[in-house]
């Protein structure tokens, strides 16, 4: 069936990155915006452009039942979920379908096969994936847990089953830390998720952040589109994304790439999904979740392929079979991008909402921005504090970092604190020229990637 008219459920770039390949497939869209979103360019970037009744996040862009009205009262025929909000519920992807309207995403099984971690873990391992050992079982009894972990060994890693983005997340390195760690990520995780469930994992040192990007058709077809290197984070959420991986053995890449397509194929996947993976200090990789969505960092992948990955989820959405064959997937030169954040790098990466008196990105060959605000809007506290996301493209990651930093020091920025000062000494040390990323980079070098002191 032929998408006539989108509903983008979601705020923020992602929005005007659908908008912008919606028009070029011809594809009217649909903006919907929480009325403290009113004046960002999101709510006016459709050719149908709705306020969303409601106060709280609830009522608003997590509201199923008011999105499903309001993309039939706007004659829509699809919705796409963005990334973050409903993307990856599986009960929205059902409420998408029973409603008559295509759900650009994959199939609401697949959503909640890779859902919850605990489950997806276990799938993992039937098929052979490697899964880093650990703790998935159904007693979430607090003696049981603390059992497991002295099994698994110290430091060990908690995290919650139901949800991702660092919440209900805790490293714990003794014994004597155990319980009030276990106590408060179930809290945590029960308040982020409505799911106080736990997983226990083995902690590895020094480890890297390495996801592959899959594509897959209802026909059948699964393909990879490379790998993308995530290592570099604070929170346990990722400011520094790049494709290829640097440092990356061959053999290594190749046998990512063919456990996350054996992934895919086995739980019959369809469109753009994520399998995520740790790399060990000795090469061991270990399957960590699947993201059933786009990611945020998908623009380095389309600049090294040259593909357009929503134009792609929609034509899967369509019952279209991909165009091409994993032979004709071909990645040339590297690209980085980066996360331009409202925080203060010097205060714990605390958020610093308010209002952007001025702002400007730069236009420069081989540069790709995308940004859910202007000169002017405020920061809300309420969402998440990303600003904009600055792609480069290089011939050689050296080419990639240089024209990356040459676009964040022409950012003019005015009115709140942002990482920018932060991302270019990230890019401009010495570690990161060296490919030396970890998981713990940024507390690795934290004296060094700090603002210097002006005397």
């Amino acid at each position: 069936m032929k998408i006539k008219r989108l509903l983008i459920a979601n705020r923020g770039e992602i929005v005007r990155r659908i908008v912008a390949t919606c028009r070029t497939m011809g594809i009217e869209t649909v903006t919907v915006f929480a009325s403290d979103d009113a004046e960002l360019p999101h709510a006016m970037s459709g050719d149908v452009n709705c306020l969303l009744e409601g106060q709280t996040l609830a009522e608003t862009y997590l509201n199923i039942d008011q999105l499903i009205d309001i993309a039939k009262h706007a004659k829509a025929d699809a919705i796409h979920p963005g990334y973050g909000f409903l993307s990856e519920n599986a009960k929205f992807a059902q409420a998408v379908a029973r409603a008559g309207l295509i759900f650009v995403g994959p199939p609401a099984k697949a959503i909640a096969a890779m859902g919850d971690k605990a489950e997806s873990r276990k799938l993992a391992e039937k098929i052979g994936v490697p899964v880093i050992p650990g703790y998935n079982g159904d007693s979430q009894e607090l003696k049981t847990l603390m059992a497991e972990a002295k099994k698994i060994g110290f430091p060990v890693l908690a995290k919650a089953a139901a949800g991702g983005g660092g919440k209900g997340m805790r490293v714990v390195e003794s014994e004597k830390e155990l319980k009030a760690a276990l106590e408060s990520a179930s809290a945590e995780a029960k308040s982020a998720f409505g799911d106080g469930r736990l997983l226990l994992e083995r902690y590895l040192q020094e480890p890297r952040h390495i996801e592959v990007q899959v594509f897959s058709d209802r026909h059948g077809n699964h393909f990879h589109l490379f790998e993308r290197e995530c290592s570099i984070q604070r929170r346990h959420q990722k400011i520094v994304e790049e494709s290829p991986s640097p440092n990356l053995p061959e053999a290594t890449r190749k046998k990512m790439f063919e456990a996350a397509v054996k992934l895919a194929a086995h739980i019959g996947y369809e469109g753009a999904g994520t399998v995520e993976f740790i790399l060990d200090k000795s090469g061991a990789f270990y399957f960590l979740e699947m993201n059933t969505r786009l990611q945020v960092e998908h623009p380095v992948t389309e600049m090294v392929t040259g593909l357009d990955l929503v134009r792609l989820q929609i034509e899967v959405a369509e019952g279209k079979k991909l165009p091409f064959a994993q032979k004709d997937i071909a990645q040339r030169g590297h690209a980085i991008e980066v996360r331009l954040y409202a925080e203060d790098a010097e205060r714990d990466f605390l958020p610093c909402p308010g209002e952007l008196t001025a702002f400007s990105l730069p236009h420069l060959p081989y540069l790709r921005c995308e940004n859910g605000y202007l000169a002017g809007n405020r920061i809300s506290p309420r969402y998440d504090p990303m600003i904009a996301k600055i792609a480069a493209w290089g011939e050689t990651r050296a080419d990639a970092t240089a024209r990356l930093l040459a676009a964040l020091h022409d950012i003019r920025i005015e009115g709140v604190i942002t990482n920018c000062g932060y991302l270019m000494r990230v890019l401009a040390s010495k570690p990161f020229a060296e490919g030396k990323t970890a998981t713990d980079f940024t507390k690795k070098h934290a004296a060094l990637l700090a603002s210097p002191k002006l005397t």
